[in-house]
């Protein structure tokens, strides 16, 4: 099953850019899908339920026909009281394309298939893919080691191969893609396209805290902590901001601890101060506008093939 064309036929690069929790707002993802990627971001990022449907008529008239498409990712448990509400709003707006965690629906494939668009599943192994595969989703995002945000622990050729042993539609792999050469090593390894994060985050349009955006360019893989200590799910965290936040980043990495933060506030301090990132962070020099960066994207991205391909021959 090959990409849809809806998503396939809009795209510059075979990227989609992941939903970030705070970071991705509507000038990013205006940015990206212009660029040529699609952008995407968490509804939960408009804290007012009320705004949600304004941000999104606002991306859709600032992007036109030649642009990427956009998607909006819900998180969709039985925990998150805004499900039903965001997912009227996504359906009154039509938005494209579905991001959809921590657990696959049915109802949700169903009522966005109803007007055209499609739905992406992420998952951190192959239990919750063939959950997700018998729900009906368009997509799987394989969410792989040294990914940003809650990342899994699955390398990812290993990842990519045990899917692909039993899904073949559409696959996108995340984790630790930063440069146009992991995009195009991610296709051959089996993925149809890379799902990137935190290269997206050290950007102009990005709605990180300069500060953020700093460290990113910083640090490197050994200043990235993997720990469920701050929201009670296993998460890949800078070390700078843990120790800014006045904590010790050795009292944080055991997984039996308490989470720190369980409430709405602690969880919002959480993202908000201690800051999420891939092991990308190695690869993160500069802080381009999101037109920029794509430009060199590309270049790498046709690079690497080019090698590949003469390689090869």
């Amino acid at each position: 099953m090959p990409v849809p064309a809806s998503l396939r036929e809009r795209l510059r690069l075979p990227v989609i850019a992941a939903p970030m929790f705070i970071v991705s707002g509507p000038e990013l993802v205006i940015a990206q899908c212009k660029a040529g990627v699609a952008g995407t971001m968490p509804s939960l990022n408009v804290r007012d339920a009320a705004g949600l449907e304004p941000v999104l008529v606002r991306i859709r008239e600032s992007l036109g026909e030649e642009d990427a498409p956009f998607g909006v990712n819900l998180i969709a448990h039985a925990s998150n009281p805004r499900l039903a509400h965001d997912l009227d709003v996504c359906v009154r707006q039509r938005v494209p394309l579905i991001v959809t965690s921590l657990g696959p629906s049915a109802e949700i494939v169903a009522r966005v298939h109803g007007y055209g668009g499609i739905v992406f599943h992420d998952v951190v192994n192959a239990r919750h893919a063939r959950k997700a595969a018998a729900a009906g989703v368009d997509g799987i995002v394989a969410v792989a080691a040294g990914a940003g945000g809650h990342a899994g622990t699955a390398n990812p050729f290993a990842l990519c191969r045990e899917i692909r042993s039993f899904w073949q539609g559409p696959l996108a792999l995340a984790g630790a893609i930063t440069t146009g050469g992991d995009i195009a090593a991610a296709i051959c390894m089996g993925a149809d396209l890379a799902y990137m994060g935190t290269r997206f985050i050290a950007t102009q349009e990005a709605g990180a805290a300069p500060a953020y955006k700093d460290m990113l360019v910083a640090s490197a893989i050994e200043d990235v902590i993997y720990t469920a200590y701050f929201s009670g799910v296993r998460g890949n965290y800078l070390k700078a901001s843990i120790i800014a936040a006045g904590l010790d980043p050795a009292m944080v990495g055991d997984a039996g601890q308490r989470p720190l933060a369980v409430t709405a506030d602690g969880v919002k301090k959480a993202w908000k101060d201690i800051w999420s990132a891939g092991h990308g962070v190695g690869g993160i020099s500069d802080i381009p506008d999101v037109a920029a960066l794509v430009d060199r994207l590309e270049a790498e991205f046709r690079q690497s093939r080019a090698a590949l391909t003469r390689e090869v021959a």
